[in-house]
Order: structure tokens, then sequence, then C-alpha cells
């Protein structure tokens, strides 16, 4: 008997037998298809603020919305990473998710500090119009002595899983003038847990809430920096890293902010933006010592690396202009594509604004400014697979509308099929002729 063949056997009848379960179920659950909506392309006016540090894009003028919306009504905090055998996974939470069983699994990152859940998702097809979307299952983590821990950097690379959570609600006081403030509401960044088959099981995140990965903690008025990183979107299995190295950027901001607003740190307010980079090995993911932090640039315009976090510097700043932020690196046009949510009050309208750059550490320069995107649009990221084989068009991803009725200020649908949970948006990239 040759044994190698026949466990070469039992791994194809295994993957033949799951792949056809996965047919069955997906032909048999109407609930697994996309919502999509078909409206007027339009051009979305640009209206970009006096005080914007970025100069225009040269290369790249506006987005044009081509009329088609595609999604699923399942929770948020979408941020899809596309794995080498051209499946898309993500985590989510808030909301709830089809199973491929039909059965709904409900997710809440903030009721509770000893029993948060986030969900991990997964994404399958080549056509937003035409995916198909479901949850593989939730996962349990504390927040104390914070009051909420919630999906951030997600990452699959040669087969693991690198998911990793951030912290809310610190209920930390600070004192400006005769006011005083709850701020910062953002946490820190806790860590990876890490899963060898694409999550169905999970190791722990070795550091904790209390001994975050970065030392940070948003505790007593102090913000954080790497608050709610997100990797780089480099293409199938990093494919278009530059050296071989996940990079992530996070949204934060200073103590020395003599102008803070309100909710001046949180999960989708800022004024930087930050930028490190990592080997991604199980090894490596969760010790701070294997980190490069961006650390501003010498005398020739060249960036600065450090391992020191205490060196690092802000890649982009905009103050009470920042929030959540993703990259893409759009490999036929040869550029990185930042999307920034200023989250205002956290609750109303938000603005989101896009940038360019050839490399990773800028220049950036604006493309648009999205005023009132969604009308209250967040987690925005472009995720690589659906950019054409031109570059000129892709797929905006985001959740929306979480609030639609804030203190009397009704949210709208703008662009229409917006909408709380899987948001996609076709959109061409406006170049100069």
């Amino acid at each position: 008997m040759d044994l190698n063949k026949n466990l070469l056997s039992i791994k194809n009848w295994n993957s033949f037998l799951s792949c056809f379960f996965i047919w069955l179920s997906i032909s048999a659950n109407a609930q697994l298809k996309p919502d999509v909506l078909n409206f007027e392309p339009f051009i979305w006016k640009s209206e970009i603020p006096a005080d914007c540090p970025f100069q225009k894009s040269e290369t790249l003028t506006g987005i044009k919305f081509l009329g088609i919306k595609s999604g699923f009504h399942y929770g948020d905090t979408w941020y899809p990473t596309w794995a080498s055998n051209d499946t898309l996974y993500s985590p989510w939470t808030d909301g709830s998710s089809t199973r491929l069983d039909g059965y709904r699994e409900e997710s809440n990152s903030g009721d509770s500090q000893t029993h948060n859940t986030t969900g991990q998702g997964v994404i399958i097809g080549n056509d937003p119009a035409s995916l198909t979307a479901y949850s593989i299952g939730l996962y349990r983590s504390a927040a104390m002595p914070y009051h909420g821990r919630y999906p951030c950097g997600s990452l699959i690379f040669n087969g693991v899983w690198y998911y990793g959570t951030y912290c809310l609600d610190p209920n930390g006081q600070t004192k400006y003038g005769d006011k005083t403030y709850n701020w910062p509401w953002m946490g820190p960044f806790v860590g990876f847990r890490v899963s060898k088959d694409y999550g169905h099981s999970w190791t722990e995140c070795p550091p904790t809430p209390e001994k975050a990965l970065f030392g940070e903690t948003g505790l007593n008025g102090f913000p954080v920096k790497i608050g709610s990183p997100h990797f780089v979107d480099f293409g199938k299995n990093m494919q278009y890293s530059p050296d071989g190295k996940a990079y992530l950027v996070a949204h934060g901001a200073d103590i020395s902010d003599p102008k803070p607003r309100f909710w001046n740190d949180s999960w989708i307010t800022g004024d930087q933006i930050y930028l490190m980079r990592v080997t991604p090995t199980i090894e490596n993911m969760n010790d701070r010592s294997k980190y490069e932090f961006f650390a501003g640039y010498d005398e020739k315009g060249k960036a600065i690396w450090s391992n020191d976090f205490e060196k690092i510097k802000p890649l982009l700043e905009w103050n009470n202009n920042m929030g959540c932020v993703t990259v893409t690196f759009n490999a036929p046009l040869k550029k990185y594509l930042m999307c920034v949510t200023d989250g205002g009050n956290t609750c109303a309208k938000m603005n989101t604004y896009i940038l360019e750059a050839n490399q990773i550490t800028g220049p950036w320069k604006i493309v648009t400014y999205l005023k009132d995107f969604g009308e209250q649009a967040y987690f925005v990221n472009i995720p690589s697979k659906f950019i054409s084989n031109d570059g000129k068009t892709a797929w905006l991803l985001y959740s929306g509308n979480f609030a639609p009725d804030w203190n009397g200020m009704k949210i709208i649908a703008n662009p229409p099929g917006s909408h709380y949970g899987m948001v996609f948006q076709k959109v061409e990239f406006l170049q100069v002729k």
C-alpha cells in the first residue's frame, strides 16, 4: 500500500466534501445572496475644507459612483483580508450574521467587561454583486478595565490568520480650561489572536487590555496613538508588499493638542495617522520588539524607522479632521489609496476623504473629500480583490447609518443604498486626461 497516496486521496475527498456541503448550503439559503441596488451614476462633488493640509493629486481628480450597490445587512466592522486560497476573510461585530446553516449569530463587542464577542466571517466570489458572505463563528474575550473590545487589524498570510482587537471607553477624564471631557474614548490596541485553520479555532492573544502590546492605555486622559490599527491591503497573500513586511496604519491623538474636540480620540475620530511594520510570523506579531515605527524623515526626506515606540511620529496630521484609516495598494495604478473618516461627534454625519501616494511613507495628496458621505459611513476600505485589471474601477466597502435619527438629525442614505451592515459601492477613479 502507498500510504502517502492514500493520505492524499483522503485529503482530496475531505476537500471535495467540504466544497460540496458549502455549495449545498449556499444553494438552499437565499439569505446568503447580496442586496443589490441600481441608481443613476454620478460624480461626487469634492468639498475640500480650506484648512486641509494636503496638496491636490495631480493624477487622480475624484471618484464617480457607477450606480450599483451591493451588500448584506450583517453587523459591521468588515475589513477583508485576501488569503492565498482566493477567499476573503473578515472580522465583524455588533449585530447578527447568517451562518451557512441559516442560523443568525449575534455579536456585541461593547456589552460587557468580561464577555465581549467578536465574529469572524467569509466572503466568497469575484464580483460584489453576486457574493456569498456568512459567519463562521464568534469569539469571547475580556475588556476589563474597559467597557468594550472590538475588531480591527486583520491579516491572513501563508494560511495564518492574525485577528487584532482594541478597547473602548476607559472612562478617563481630562480638564481643559473650565470644561472636563470624558476623553479619550479610545482604549489601547491589545494584540492579535491567531488561527491556523482559517478561523475555526484560535490561540488566545498573549497581551491583555491591562498589558497591551504597545504599552498604551487611554486611561486618565492620555490619548493613544495606536488604538485601532488596520493592515495595509497588499493584495492576495500580501503579494505586493514592497519588502515582505506587513504594514499597519492607525489613527490617534496627542496630549499636547491645544484644541481638543468632543470625543477627540475615539473609534472614529482623531488628529493623526501613524504607521508601523513587522515581518508577519506567529512569533513576531505579539512581540513589540519586532515592530518598526515610522519616526519621521531625515534631512534628505527619507523615512526613518525605529524599534523604539517612544520615537514614533505621525505620518499625517490634521487636527480635529481625522479618524478611522485604511490603506490599499492599487497595483495597476501603482498607487497607495488611503481612506480616512472624520466621525465628527461620533454619531451624526461623517466625512470621508481619499488620499493617494506613490510610496507608503508619502507624500500623500488628496483625491476627493466626500462631505457627509453615507451620510454616516464609517470603516471605509477598498478591498484589493475587487480592483479592476486596469486599476480604474474598484468597490468601496463600508458600514453606515447606525444612528439614523441622532437628536432629531435625520440621516439619509447618500449614496443610495447606504445602510447598516456590509455595503459595497462600485466607483471609478477619475484621472487627469
